[in-house]
Parts: structure tokens; C-alpha cells; sequence
């Protein structure tokens, strides 16, 4: 019986409103999204141990300070088990959920396309991920990802700015592994929300 294909997702788009919840991360205590006391960085990435993912987030670690003083709570979402993930982010210091079932990437729009990988525009990132994992796991620090991934290997990561009243701001839907805000562009964001209209 031959599948048909699922219909393309809803994306969301600034203006759009987030109906508030209650998350649990994988450590840490419960968290409300919208955040009613600042505004929220989402970003929706791939699977526990993510080559690219982990060194993307590893300039977020770098910066958070940075990142907090400007107001700006982060939440990451990966489409893995939370036991799975636990291992991979504990020395995060933000807030970082699983959501192995992909509802929230369904809310959100977020998808998964042969195109995360087959995109040369990602080929960079995805050997200095490679690179930089390998050395970590050669100096005991780093663990691979498991062998298969339930939800798969191709999703395509996603960036929020949500207000405190449930508000987009700001929406960037990724079109390869690698095309996420940096931190600067994040800041850059949250810069235009705090200006006077």
C-alpha cells in the first residue's frame, strides 16, 4: 500500500499567538511557555546528539550570560526521549525538553526534508560538527548518538522569539541542518522588540 504524503505543516508567523503551557524539562523544574516574565528564544533541533546541533548549542552555552542579560529565556526542543537526551544536554544551562512524539514541531510547523543533509549550504557545518565530535569523544568528553533515531535524522531546525504574552515576534524556519539564528541574530531580535514603535 503506497503512502501518501503528509500535509505540508502550518507555519507560524509574527503576530501569531502561542497558547500558554506548562513544559517539563529533561533537568530542572517545570517552565511555563509563553515565559509571563520575559521573552522566549524556542528553538526546535534534530535528535540527542546531534552533531551539528550540539555545536550550535555550545555557542549558545558560550554566550548565555550574554543572552539572559538581554532579557531572552532560552527553551530547546529535540525529538528524542527525555532518558535518551538527558545524557547528551545535562551540562546545558537552559531549559531543554523532549518531545519524542514531535506534537510541539507539528504545532510550530516544524519539519523534516531529505534537505537538511542533501543541502550543500549545511555541508560545512556538518563536517565541523563531525570534526569537533570526534575530538571530544577522543578526549573522553563527547558520546555518540544512538544507532536509530525514531523520529528520524532529517528535521530541519526552527527559531521562535515568543513574548511574554504569547505573541511571535519573530520566526525563522530552516531550510538545511545548519540554517539557525546565531546568537547575534537572536540579539539582533531582541533588540527590535525592545525598541520604541
Amino acid at each position: 500500500m503506497r503512502m501518501s504524503p503528509s500535509p505540508p505543516r502550518t507555519r507560524l508567523a509574527p503576530g501569531h499567538r502561542v497558547p500558554a503551557r506548562t513544559l517539563t524539562p529533561v533537568t530542572g523544574p517545570p517552565l511555563t511557555l509563553p515565559d509571563p516574565e520575559r521573552t522566549t528564544h524556542v528553538q526546535f533541533r534534530r535528535f540527542a546528539g546531534c552533531p551539528v546541533c550540539n555545536l550550535h548549542l555550545r555557542s549558545v552555552q558560550t554566550r548565555h550570560e550574554e543572552i539572559e542579560r538581554a532579557g531572552i529565556r532560552e527553551v530547546v526542543f529535540f525529538h528524542s526521549p527525555a532518558e535518551e537526551l538527558r545524557a547528551h544536554v545535562a551540562p546545558l544551562p537552559f531549559a531543554v525538553v523532549a518531545d519524542p512524539d514531535k506534537l510541539l514541531y507539528a504545532e510550530f510547523g516544524v519539519e523534516s526534508h531529505r534537505r537538511a543533509l542533501l543541502d550543500p549550504r549545511g555541508w560545512p557545518a556538518i563536517v565541523r560538527s563531525l570534526l569537533r565530535g570526534t575530538w571530544e569523544l577522543l578526549r573522553g568528553r563527547g558520546r555518540l548518538p544512538a544507532a536509530t533515531q525514531p523520529a528520524g535524522r532529517l528535521g530541519l531546525p526552527a527559531d521562535f522569539l515568543i513574548t511574554r504574552d504569547g505573541r511571535v515576534a519573530a520566526a525563522k524556519y530552516g531550510e538545511h541542518v545548519s540554517d539557525q539564528w546565531s546568537v547575534d541574530e537572536l540579539l539582533a531580535h531582541a533588540a527590535e522588540l525592545r525598541a520604541p514603535s
